[in-house]
């Protein structure tokens, strides 16, 4: 059983509190509620449904993990929740379960900040190390990659996807997926240059940077084509693991609906 829990706070019976779990006062946890050991509840915090949180989280008043996607389809199916280890989440995040329209997870990894009154909706997948800042709001079905950012008052479409060492900024409209390394800016979101500080900051070679940076300046700026692209990338000796991972990316999104890669079972 938990280490510290308030007088005042409603916990099932069933629910699986580890050792060393801290709950404060007024929190409600319902019976299919799993929490990791060293994780810390503070005041007013609400988990419902199945919920499945790991070790060493530090959850803030207000927020609320589990409850029914706002999805007029959802029919009441035990849908879930699986959150990693070393998260923060700050005051009054809501993080909502699943529908059955993909594999009825909604999930966060490891190392993650988010931020006060973000929202991450129903079937989102968020990798690690993920920063989303106040009042970002991702639809359903987005999915977020490993070391990106979202600044503060983001809005992303449903079924975007966001890539690795991505940046988008703050009030940006995310309608299309954006490619990773890049920072993406505007209404509608648009790549703008790559995330120089992302890239040095996580020790990518100089020459790698280069490569990325050419090839934002083929893509986005000479606009010379996806197959082009590649050839000159090709005969310059930079067509590198991270520049094909890039190429990649782009390619799926094109073969996507309105640029987004994953709608492609949607499209006409």
């Amino acid at each position: 059983m938990a280490t510290y829990v308030a007088d005042n706070a409603v916990i099932d019976p069933l629910a699986d509190i580890a050792e060393d779990v801290e709950i404060g006062p007024f929190c409600v946890i319902g019976p299919h509620v799993s929490i990791g050991r060293g994780t810390r509840l503070e005041n007013n915090v609400t988990i419902t449904g199945h919920v499945t949180i790991g070790q060493f989280n530090r959850i803030y008043p207000g927020v609320v993990i589990g409850a029914e996607p706002q999805d007029l389809s959802y029919r009441g199916t035990p849908t879930r929740v699986i959150i990693g280890d070393h998260n923060v989440l700050r005051e009054s995040v809501t993080i909502n379960r699943a529908t059955e329209k993909e594999d009825g997870i909604t999930s966060l990894g490891n190392h993650c900040y988010l931020m006060a009154c973000s929202h991450v909706a129903h079937d989102c997948r968020i990798g690690d190390r993920v920063v989303i800042a106040n009042g970002t709001l991702l639809g359903g079905h987005v999915h977020v990659h490993n070391d990106a950012t979202l600044s503060g008052g983001v809005a992303v479409h449903h079924y975007a996807t966001i890539g690795s060492y991505a940046f988008v900024s703050g009030v940006s409209r995310v309608l299309h997926d954006v490619p990773p390394y890049m920072l993406v800016d505007g209404m509608p979101a648009r790549p703008r240059c790559v995330n120089m500080v992302a890239l040095k900051r996580n020790d990518f070679p100089v020459e790698v940077i280069k490569a990325l940076a050419d090839t934002h300046r083929l893509i986005y700026r000479a606009k010379v084509g996806l197959d082009h692209a590649r050839e000159i990338l090709r005969s310059d000796g930079k067509l590198l693991p991270a520049v094909n991972n890039l190429l990649g990316f782009i390619q799926s999104q094109q073969e996507g609906r309105h640029g987004r890669g994953r709608d492609r079972r949607r499209a006409a």
